[in-house]
């Protein structure tokens, strides 16, 4: 009964975990330890917390522009120019959740038969988008010894006559990667030699730990052909709130708004008000979070060596593990054997492409003791395992 379109894409791999865990909870298996989604488990700070408050207090409830509310798009767009250095103005924001605008994106500027660039491994919903839009997944791999980066190099290899985005996310889903200035810039040339379009997903750019954000869009030419997609998921742990955006030319984004009003309108109301807050407000809130993840990074890394059958390189941005594990099984029942014999729900590798197969995803957006806790039934569970097969 689907449509075609659908045939090929399968449901999200990290969403269907999350699932997966629920469910075993409501069924009253309650002692799961979860490193399989990418959400904060911080509170959202208190001032944008008021700040939603007082826009519901003021009833402030109704439609808005399906752009966004001026005074958001200002926000975003100041702090584009300010911290990002991407030459925008509000008329180049248009508020949506970060995964709508990817979406939104692709649907926009890929045809039928139009080849996409994405790195392998990467998060799954690319590929499904590129899929839906009738295009074609290119993926470039990368490998531990340019620390998960998607080089210049091998994205040079990849094009090809019908190649018509190259898509970056940095820090990266699920390896944590951060490329250099010089590897940006290096895509960036690409980008204008083939006469390509960029989009840039940067939702993780607050959560960096060594090396330093560039925004590809920052650039001298990039701009005009980049759609550089943020929100305030990750960095505000506000993941319920479904607040993003995307900042690209006004000739790209009047697209992206025909798919707006004919889809979600707009964003919540009041949600904008408190994304302002979020953007304007304080940002002690984000550092300390930053530093927690640091610390909690590398403590996972600490608990991870002492296990010898899983490997992993130091990611240097995100709140992910990529790690391989020594075992002939395959990741998505290497994951079922930990959730059934530790009862720790991780996300097999190969929802990640074709370079995740043999690998897990470790999300440690999880409180230190869980990663402890988490770590030690992992090491158990691997060297029980480890131990039947000898």
């Amino acid at each position: 009964m689907a449509a075609k379109r659908l045939s090929n894409v399968p449901e999200s791999g990290t969403v269907k975990i999350a699932n997966i865990v629920s469910k075993l909870k409501q069924d009253g298996i309650t002692d799961i330890i979860s490193f399989s989604m990418g959400e904060p488990d911080f509170s959202t700070p208190g001032n944008i917390v008021d700040a939603c408050k007082a826009s519901l207090d003021r009833h402030f409830t109704h439609y808005t522009p399906s752009a966004g509310i001026p005074e958001l798009r200002k926000a975003v767009a100041d702090q584009a120019q300010a911290v990002n250095g991407i030459p925008c103005s509000p008329s180049n924001v248009l508020i949506t959740p970060a995964k709508q605008a990817i979406f939104m994106g692709i649907c926009s500027l890929v045809d039928d038969g139009d080849e996409v660039i994405l790195p392998d491994p990467s998060w799954g919903t690319y590929e499904a988008c590129v899929r839906l839009a009738g295009g074609v997944p290119r993926y470039v791999s990368t490998h531990t010894g340019t620390e998960f980066r998607m080089t210049p190099e091998a994205v040079a290899e990849a094009i090809g006559p019908k190649t018509s985005m190259i898509l970056l996310n940095t820090p990266c889903n699920p390896t944590g990667a951060v490329m250099t200035k010089d590897e940006v810039k290096g895509v960036a040339d690409l980008a204008e030699d083939h006469d390509l379009l960029v989009m840039s997903d940067e939702v993780y750019e607050k959560i960096i730990f060594e090396g330093e954000h560039t925004s590809i869009a920052s650039l001298d030419g990039m701009f005009d052909r980049t759609v550089t997609i943020n929100g305030v998921s990750k960095s505000y742990a506000m993941t319920g709130w479904r607040l993003g955006w995307a900042i690209a030319p006004n000739s790209i984004i009047k697209h992206l708004n025909t798919l707006q009003t004919h889809s979600l309108t707009c964003c919540v109301s009041f949600v904008q008000e408190a994304g302002v807050e979020a953007i304007n407000g304080p940002q002690d809130s984000v550092n300390e979070m930053v530093r927690e993840f640091r610390a909690r990074r590398d403590l996972v890394m600490k608990c991870l060596d002492e296990i010898p059958t899983l490997n992993c390189s130091t990611p240097q941005g995100a709140f992910y593990l990529f790690p391989t594990f020594d075992h002939e099984m395959s990741s998505e029942d290497m994951a079922a054997y930990l959730l059934e014999e530790a009862q720790v729900a991780v996300t097999p590798g190969s929802v990640f492409g074709p370079a995740g197969e043999g690998r897990l995803r470790i999300s440690y957006a999880c409180s230190r003791q869980d990663i402890i806790e988490g770590m030690g039934r992992i090491k158990g569970a691997l060297s029980k395992l480890q131990s039947s097969v000898k």
